[in-house]
């Protein structure tokens, strides 16, 4: 990431590094307000198109992030997962979210549909957890510093091909 400080009167250029757990955690954060959004919201909600509008955004901000962390960050961690018998928990994790967000949009009647909401929000908070719990330290713990910096700058470039 390259930013510019003013020094002398001059700009000039600074590369800084953030490293890809610095910006899974900040994405993170993003989507804590958002689940927290709907699940303020969702109570009040009064027609189908409604819930299944909030579902649509959830699952086109999940999907990005979704991708990054599998193809990006958990690829060089599968052995590690392996380990410890949980390299097919996330994956599966990944796959139950969607499910329940492609089932809101199933749904024919509001109550349904904001039970599967709900549920879905309650999934990506609890994978969430894991991944800020378990997943970021590990990764901190087993991968150097240099390869974390890598891969946020790999995210960086994927973020600016998709502008």
């Amino acid at each position: 990431m390259d930013l510019r400080l003013l020094q002398n009167g001059r700009f000039r250029k600074l590369k800084v590094a953030m490293k890809i757990t610095d910006v899974l955690r900040a994405e993170h954060a993003v989507f804590h307000n958002l689940f927290d959004h709907i699940e303020a919201v969702l109570p009040r909600t009064q027609t189908l198109a409604e819930v299944k509008s909030l579902a649509t955004v959830a699952e086109k901000l999940l999907a990005p992030h979704a991708k990054t962390e599998d193809d990006l960050f958990m690829e060089p961690l599968e052995h590690y997962f392996d380990q410890i018998g949980q390299n097919e928990l996330f994956h599966e994790e990944h796959k139950q979210i969607d499910a329940l967000l492609a089932k809101v949009h199933k749904a024919r009647d509001l109550n349904t549909a904001k039970q599967v909401l709900q549920s879905a929000i309650a999934a990506c908070r609890s994978h969430f957890d894991k991944e800020e719990r378990i997943v970021f330290p590990m990764a901190e713990h087993v991968l150097k510093t240099r390869t974390l910096a890598e891969l946020g700058e790999a995210w960086l470039r994927r973020r600016e091909v998709s502008k």
